[in-house]
């Protein structure tokens, strides 16, 4: 995939001038779930496509994608009306999804052009150590960043024990999911909370004990089976290391500035509001976001026109993983506009039933249920819509949801992210991940394998976690 499809792909979603209108003008109690079933299909349709058929996917899940996508705007516009309905759809792509993935995009752009090089001995404090690295780093450059930065030194530094598996597995754990918590840059459901108005430090300020609780209880179990296995890899034959040890320097510096020019512009926009709307084919965009997405996206091409094309390269960058991402998610937020619509119905729509789950008899939020609940789906659909779904499902309103619904919002989020790492498809980091240790010849464990693991470590730290934050 060349950059400039990528780019070409972005430019069509907003090539249409249709007159636009909130998603609000729905009439989502007159809905009944079948407007749910292709958002339903979508998900089931990223889940297992790269498991059940492979290579039909690989060629053809932009057209799976929009095949779903279809599903919905056409019967909108034939139920509802074109204005309304492509309307609602225009409005959901440009105020939330240009922004998301224009982000991600940046994000995905600059730290690929930033290399660890060399490699150090893993042993049982240095693979925590990298751990604890790469999970801090996720809240500042994302989940995925993080992951591309960190995971080949990971895989180096213990390419020479036989027991390297469960190195990665708890990678996957902490640096693909749980050190995303903390800002919305961390990982995608956040930063779809901050464009419906959390502030920016909000995660900062209410999830920090949680996830340092979290990381710790991981952090510990790794050490402890690590220990264990590097006791038992010294009776072993000795294998060769294939990348002996060598002084760990940092390369693609001009980077790291442009990283820290992602987050002022977002910080920015949190705080300039000079109250300007412009009309972009009839939706009116808020000026302050129009200049962060622009001033990100510059600092994009800033990024590809300053890194060295031998740094990215050692990264095995490549456009692909972008832009799957751009094509899944830009159907996903189209599939997803009906059942916002139901969800803002509330008892009153066709999601009823889940509304009374995460509901007490008292008729305030069960902040447990929708921990597990927002993480249960998150586990195995996409993260981002889950937690926008039971985002609404509290109420939708940012300002409330920040203050006397504290809790809930801390709950939807710690569930969104934290549970993104009970398989591999609950977050888009964890495949890639995968992949790469299979491919540089970890024997990484299958699907279910996997879900093994996560049971075994995570499944226990969520109840704990549930029980002393959520109860």
């Amino acid at each position: 995939m060349h950059f400039r499809k990528v780019l070409a792909a972005i430019a069509l979603l907003c090539g249409s001038a249709v007159p636009a209108f909130a998603t609000e003008g729905l009439p989502g109690t007159a809905m009944s779930l079948w407007w749910a079933l292709p958002f339903a299909g979508l998900l089931l349709s990223i889940a297992s496509g790269p498991l059940l058929f492979p290579h039909l996917w690989e060629h053809h899940y932009g057209k799976i994608a929009a095949s779903w996508a279809a599903l919905v705007v056409a019967p909108l516009a034939l139920v509802f009306g074109a204005d309304l309905s492509l309307g609602a759809v225009l409005h959901t792509l440009l105020t939330e999804y240009m922004s998301f993935i224009i982000l991600l995009f940046a994000l995905f752009t600059i730290a690929g052009g930033i290399l660890v090089a060399g490699n150090i001995h893993g042993t049982p404090w240095t693979n925590a150590g990298l751990l604890l690295i790469g999970a801090i780093l996720a809240s500042v450059v994302g989940t995925t960043g993080a992951s591309m930065i960190m995971i080949r030194p990971v895989i180096r530094a213990n390419d020479n024990r036989p027991f390297n598996a469960h190195v990665v597995v708890f990678f996957i754990f902490l640096v693909s999911n749980i050190g995303g918590s903390l800002t919305p840059l961390g990982d995608p459901p956040l930063f779809v909370g901050f464009l419906r108005g959390v502030d920016f430090f909000w995660t900062t300020a209410h999830l920090w004990r949680e996830t340092l609780f979290v990381t710790a209880l991981v952090l510990i179990v790794f050490l402890a089976l690590d220990f264990v296995l590097h006791w038992r890899e010294a009776g072993r034959p000795k294998i060769k290391d294939p990348t002996p040890d060598s002084k760990v320097r940092l390369r693609g510096l001009p980077n790291l500035p442009l990283l820290a020019g992602v987050i002022a512009a977002i910080l920015l926009s949190a705080s300039w509001k000079p109250g300007i709307d412009i009309p972009v084919f009839g939706v009116m965009l808020e000026l302050q976001n129009l200049v962060r997405d622009a001033i990100v996206l510059a600092l994009a091409f800033v990024s590809l026109a300053v890194s060295r094309s031998e740094y990215r390269r050692a990264n095995g960058f490549a456009w692909g993983p972008i832009a799957e991402v751009a094509k899944l998610f830009a159907a996903i937020f189209i599939c997803i506009v009906p059942v916002i619509a139901i969800l803002k119905a509330g008892k009153d729509g066709a999601l009823a039933p889940l509304v009374a789950l995460v509901t007490a008899a008292d008729g305030t939020p069960n902040d447990l249920a929708y921990f597990w609940l927002t993480g249960a789906l998150s586990s195995f659909l996409d993260n981002a819509p889950t937690y926008l779904v039971f985002f609404e499902l509290a109420g939708g309103d940012a300002r409330q949801l920040m203050t006397e619904l504290a809790t809930t919002l801390a709950a939807i989020s710690a569930g969104a992210v934290f549970m993104g790492a009970n398989t591999y498809i609950g977050n888009a980091p964890n495949f890639m991940v995968y992949a790469i240790a299979r491919h540089q010849g970890v024997r990484m464990p299958g699907f279910f394998g996997y879900m093994l693991w996560s049971g075994a470590v995570l499944l226990p730290t969520f109840l704990i976690a549930g029980f002393v934050f959520f109860r």
